[in-house]
């Protein structure tokens, strides 16, 4: 008998992030919308390309991003029994990754580690082997099997799952190693949207990217047309001030546009 509508089996993957969602609420972050210009960064990775070195314009947004939070610890920084804060010497960034599993695109993390110290061509090659890596559906983190806890965590209630969450959020060292300590998705990249999406997330900060759209910009008193990347940031206040944070913005913005870290070494 058809009622004019059809029920669909949410993944089970996708409860972990109804749970992040959930305390990612209740984080204190702002949030900052920005416009970066890209054209000459891509221009430089279409050359490498040309000449058969093919870096992801992503894989190299990590490197950018890992090289300005090595430069302010802090703002990668997470919140110590509320009187310290506890600051790691690499960055391990949680990176979306999106799979098909048993028919439904899911977004997965995998965590990039010590994205600092590895160069964008070996961030590119380690994201693209991670789109091949096989998921079961229990996994909630790519290249990290799952224990059998973790398998349990989809069967608890809501407010146990939550809870869970809670316990793991107050031990900075234990996180760290599971999902980093700051997290990137690119969900502008599947499609041209002209604005931004406001993400949430639990790390102290994360980055939400954006489409990439040709506008025009004044240059030398010239209007020209230009790629812009549209980008969200979202910061922990409880970590970072706003002085720190208009640093790091300012560092990350002069990387960004002038095609810092393309080098394949």
């Amino acid at each position: 008998m058809n009622n004019g509508f059809h029920l669909k089996s949410i993944p089970r993957n996708r409860i972990a992030t109804f749970d992040i969602l959930s305390l990612g609420i209740l984080k204190h972050h702002i949030s900052a919308l920005l416009e970066f210009d890209v054209t000459e960064s891509r221009k430089r990775l279409k050359e490498l390309r040309r000449n058969g070195t093919n870096i992801s314009f992503n894989a190299w947004l990590v490197k950018v991003i890992a090289a300005v939070l090595q430069m302010h610890p802090e703002a990668a920084a997470y919140l110590f029994n509320k009187k310290k804060l506890i600051l790691f010497n690499n960055i391990n960034i949680s990176f979306l990754v999106e799979k098909n599993i048993n028919g439904n695109f899911v977004p997965i993390p995998v965590v990039l580690e010590k994205a600092n110290i590895k160069s964008a061509l070996e961030l590119s090659k380690e994201i693209e082997d991670s789109k091949n890596i096989q998921l079961s559906a229990e996994e909630i983190v790519l290249k990290k099997r799952a224990t059998l806890p973790e398998r349990m965590y989809y069967y608890l209630p809501g407010f146990i799952r939550r809870a869970i969450w809670k316990i793991m959020l107050n031990k900075p060292k234990f996180v760290y190693k599971k999902m980093g300590n700051a997290s990137i998705t690119s969900i502008g990249m599947i499609g041209k949207i002209n604005g931004w999406f406001i993400h949430k997330s639990v790390h102290p900060i994360s980055f939400g990217i954006g489409s990439i759209i040709k506008k025009p910009v004044v240059i030398e008193n010239e209007i020209k047309i230009r790629e812009i990347l549209n980008m969200t940031i979202l910061v922990d206040h409880d970590v970072i001030d706003g002085a720190p944070m208009v640093r790091l913005l300012n560092d990350l913005t002069k990387y960004i546009e002038s095609g810092e870290f393309i080098e394949t070494t």
